[in-house]
C-alpha cells in the first residue's frame, strides 16, 4: 500500500516538474544558505528575528530589556510633545519594572523605578525656548566664620572639654 503511495506522490512531483512549477523559484541556482558553516543551535531563532525585522532585544531577560529601556529613555522622550505625554510614558515603565520587582524571574539584576521629575527636567531643558541650556555650576556659599582647628584627640569621650 505505501509502494502505492509513494508512485501516485511521484507522479504528481514529475508532472509538476514538467509543467514548469518548480522554474523560477526563489533561490533557485544559488548555494544553500549557511552551508559549509558550522551548526548554529539557534539558527533558526536568528533567520526568525532577521526575516520578521524584530529586535535581538527580544531575546534578552526581562530585567535586561528593562535596564535597556531605562538606557534609552532620554532618546525616546525627546520627541514627546507634552509634559504630561513624558510623565505617562515614564510612568507605563515604571509600571512595568514594579511588576517584574514584584515576581522577579531570570538573573538578579538591580532595576529600579524611573524617578519621573527627573526625566521631565532633562526634557525641559532640552525642549527650553532657545534650545539645549548648558546647566551651570554654581559655587558653594563661603562659609560665614572659619572652622576652628579642634584636636585630633578632642573626639574621645575621656578627654575633658578645654
Amino acid at each position: 500500500m505505501t509502494e502505492a503511495w509513494e508512485a501516485a506522490v511521484e507522479a504528481q512531483i514529475q508532472g509538476a516538474v514538467q509543467r514548469g512549477e518548480f522554474d523560477d523559484l526563489p533561490g533557485m541556482g544559488k548555494p544553500i544558505p549557511g552551508r559549509g558553516m558550522p551548526y548554529d543551535e539557534s539558527w533558526w531563532i536568528k533567520s526568525f528575528l532577521e526575516r520578521e525585522a524584530l529586535p535581538s532585544d527580544l531575546l534578552l531577560p526581562t530585567p535586561l530589556q528593562l535596564r535597556r529601556r531605562i538606557e534609552q529613555l532620554p532618546a525616546e522622550v525627546r520627541d514627546l510633545p507634552t509634559e504630561q505625554s513624558v510623565r505617562d510614558f515614564v510612568g507605563q515603565l515604571n509600571a512595568q519594572i514594579v511588576a517584574w520587582l514584584r515576581n522577579p524571574e531570570g538573573p538578579r539584576v538591580a532595576v529600579r523605578p524611573v524617578n519621573a521629575d527627573e526625566v521631565v527636567r532633562r526634557w525641559r531643558t532640552e525642549h527650553a525656548p532657545n534650545g539645549p541650556r548648558t546647566p551651570t555650576v554654581e559655587a558653594p556659599p563661603a562659609p560665614a566664620v572659619a572652622p576652628t582647628r579642634r584636636s585630633r584627640w578632642a573626639w574621645l569621650p575621656w578627654r575633658r572639654a578645654s
